[in-house]
Protein backbone atom coordinates (compact mmCIF):
# COMPACT_ATOMS: atom_id res chain seq x y z
CA UNK A 1 0.00 0.00 0.00
CA UNK A 2 1.60 3.08 -0.82
CA UNK A 3 1.66 6.27 1.26
CA UNK A 4 -1.19 8.13 0.07
CA UNK A 5 -3.50 5.34 0.40
CA UNK A 6 -2.54 4.62 3.59
CA UNK A 7 -3.47 8.33 4.20
CA UNK A 8 -6.68 7.86 3.23
CA UNK A 9 -7.85 4.56 4.96
CA UNK A 10 -6.39 6.05 8.32
CA UNK A 11 -7.40 9.84 8.48
CA UNK A 12 -10.87 10.19 8.69
CA UNK A 13 -10.71 13.41 7.51
CA UNK A 14 -8.93 13.35 4.49
CA UNK A 15 -11.72 13.91 2.64
CA UNK A 16 -12.15 17.59 3.79
CA UNK A 17 -8.66 18.82 2.36
CA UNK A 18 -8.29 16.31 -0.72
CA UNK A 19 -10.36 15.46 -3.54
CA UNK A 20 -12.44 12.39 -3.96
CA UNK A 21 -11.59 10.71 -7.36
CA UNK A 22 -13.50 7.29 -6.26
CA UNK A 23 -15.42 5.79 -9.17
CA UNK A 24 -18.68 4.05 -7.49
CA UNK A 25 -21.98 2.50 -8.92
CA UNK A 26 -25.37 4.18 -7.25
CA UNK A 27 -27.64 2.52 -5.04
CA UNK A 28 -30.70 3.34 -6.22
CA UNK A 29 -30.33 3.04 -10.13
CA UNK A 30 -27.25 0.96 -11.18
CA UNK A 31 -25.56 3.65 -12.93
CA UNK A 32 -21.63 3.93 -12.94
CA UNK A 33 -20.14 6.71 -11.85
CA UNK A 34 -16.85 8.32 -12.32
CA UNK A 35 -15.73 11.63 -10.93
CA UNK A 36 -14.71 13.43 -14.73
CA UNK A 37 -17.20 15.45 -15.71
CA UNK A 38 -18.56 16.51 -12.44
CA UNK A 39 -16.70 20.10 -13.12
CA UNK A 40 -16.17 19.27 -9.15
CA UNK A 41 -13.42 17.59 -7.21
CA UNK A 42 -16.07 15.98 -4.74
CA UNK A 43 -18.53 13.58 -6.60
CA UNK A 44 -21.16 13.04 -3.70
CA UNK A 45 -24.17 11.89 -6.25
CA UNK A 46 -25.48 10.08 -8.90
CA UNK A 47 -25.91 12.22 -12.03
CA UNK A 48 -28.36 10.31 -13.06
CA UNK A 49 -31.22 9.97 -10.30
CA UNK A 50 -29.24 12.59 -8.32
CA UNK A 51 -29.51 10.01 -5.04
CA UNK A 52 -26.84 10.17 -2.91
CA UNK A 53 -25.72 8.59 0.14
CA UNK A 54 -25.25 9.41 3.79
CA UNK A 55 -21.71 9.40 4.39
CA UNK A 56 -20.65 12.67 6.05
CA UNK A 57 -21.38 14.42 9.25
CA UNK A 58 -19.60 16.99 8.31
CA UNK A 59 -18.67 17.64 4.12
CA UNK A 60 -16.15 15.62 4.10
CA UNK A 61 -15.25 13.86 7.45
CA UNK A 62 -16.78 10.52 6.57
CA UNK A 63 -17.90 10.05 9.85
CA UNK A 64 -21.72 9.32 9.26
CA UNK A 65 -22.58 5.61 10.66
CA UNK A 66 -26.12 6.05 9.14
CA UNK A 67 -24.97 5.43 5.16
CA UNK A 68 -28.74 5.33 4.32
CA UNK A 69 -29.65 7.12 0.87
CA UNK A 70 -30.36 10.47 0.63
CA UNK A 71 -33.27 11.16 -2.11
CA UNK A 72 -33.17 15.19 -3.26
CA UNK A 73 -36.42 16.99 -2.14
CA UNK A 74 -35.53 19.94 -3.98
CA UNK A 75 -33.48 22.43 -5.51
CA UNK A 76 -32.29 26.22 -4.34
CA UNK A 77 -29.94 28.73 -6.03
CA UNK A 78 -26.92 29.89 -3.61
CA UNK A 79 -25.92 34.17 -3.61
CA UNK A 80 -23.53 33.16 -6.38
CA UNK A 81 -26.53 31.72 -8.47
CA UNK A 82 -25.07 28.36 -8.34
CA UNK A 83 -27.89 25.80 -8.17
CA UNK A 84 -27.37 23.18 -5.07
CA UNK A 85 -29.67 19.99 -4.85
CA UNK A 86 -31.37 19.49 -0.97
CA UNK A 87 -31.31 15.90 -0.02
CA UNK A 88 -33.05 14.42 2.84
CA UNK A 89 -32.08 10.71 4.25
CA UNK A 90 -34.05 7.80 4.38
CA UNK A 91 -33.08 6.43 7.63
CA UNK A 92 -31.84 9.06 9.94
CA UNK A 93 -34.13 12.40 7.96
CA UNK A 94 -30.79 15.05 8.15
CA UNK A 95 -30.98 17.39 5.15
CA UNK A 96 -27.99 18.72 3.20
CA UNK A 97 -27.23 20.42 0.14
CA UNK A 98 -24.97 19.79 -2.46
CA UNK A 99 -24.01 21.89 -5.09
CA UNK A 100 -25.07 20.44 -8.75
CA UNK A 101 -22.65 18.72 -10.99
CA UNK A 102 -21.93 19.16 -15.21
CA UNK A 103 -23.43 16.24 -16.12
CA UNK A 104 -26.33 15.93 -13.84
CA UNK A 105 -29.53 15.18 -15.48
CA UNK A 106 -31.17 17.90 -16.24
CA UNK A 107 -34.27 16.87 -16.92
CA UNK A 108 -34.30 15.63 -13.34
CA UNK A 109 -32.84 18.89 -11.75
CA UNK A 110 -35.96 20.54 -13.53
CA UNK A 111 -38.71 17.66 -12.28
CA UNK A 112 -37.64 18.86 -8.99
CA UNK A 113 -37.64 22.49 -8.87
CA UNK A 114 -41.02 22.08 -10.47
CA UNK A 115 -42.32 19.59 -8.15
CA UNK A 116 -44.31 22.50 -5.97
CA UNK A 117 -45.93 23.89 -8.57
CA UNK A 118 -47.53 20.72 -9.39
CA UNK A 119 -48.83 19.92 -6.27
CA UNK A 120 -51.92 20.79 -4.81
CA UNK A 121 -50.26 23.41 -2.36
CA UNK A 122 -50.38 26.13 -5.05
CA UNK A 123 -53.47 26.78 -6.69
CA UNK A 124 -53.81 26.57 -10.00
CA UNK A 125 -55.79 30.10 -10.67
CA UNK A 126 -52.63 31.52 -8.05
CA UNK A 127 -50.24 29.61 -11.01
CA UNK A 128 -51.96 31.05 -14.06
CA UNK A 129 -52.00 34.33 -12.01
CA UNK A 130 -48.14 34.19 -11.54
CA UNK A 131 -47.74 33.15 -15.43
CA UNK A 132 -49.38 35.86 -17.18
CA UNK A 133 -47.79 38.34 -14.62
CA UNK A 134 -44.08 37.25 -15.91
CA UNK A 135 -45.56 37.20 -19.82
CA UNK A 136 -46.62 40.84 -19.09
CA UNK A 137 -50.30 40.89 -19.88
Amino acid sequence: MNRENKKRKLDRNYFMKHPCTDSFTCKECGWPVVSNGAGSDHRNHCPNCLTSIHVDNKPGDRASTCHGKMDPIGVWVRNDGEWAIIHRCRICGKLSSNRIAADDNPMKLMAIAMRPFASHAIPKSRLDNMIRSMEGK
